[in-house]
């Protein structure tokens, strides 16, 4: 598999580029978030569509419209990884093999 890597350098023709790159990002840290504040309440798996509705939900709120600048295929998308994320880790824990749980991205 080849792997490309790509520097965008801060420009107003990448403006808004940037801010759906940001704002993937904080919904990716948000369902992280969730996830692990879930487990910890409930001890079980936060499933996928829950997810989904609830960013939906959120993006109606005034707080968050920031969410409406990334399209739904993209937040479909980030969800979907985050789930294969979290039964990979689940399926690992069941079968007692040592794993850690997908982690927070850093923001630059």
């Amino acid at each position: 598999m080849k792997t490309f890597c790509f520097k965008l350098y801060k420009s107003e023709r990448y403006h808004k580029l940037h801010k759906q790159i940001n704002a993937a990002g904080l919904i990716y840290n948000h369902c992280i978030a969730l996830h692990k504040r879930y487990y910890q309440i409930f001890k079980k798996y936060l499933k996928k569509n829950k997810l989904q509705k609830h960013l939906v939900r959120l993006k109606k709120l005034p707080k968050f419209n920031f969410l409406l600048e990334i399209g739904s295929q993209a937040v479909q998308e980030i969800t979907d990884r985050i789930d294969k994320a979290f039964q990979l880790f689940f399926r690992n824990v069941n079968r007692k093999i040592r794993s850690s749980p997908p982690n927070l991205m850093c923001n630059d």
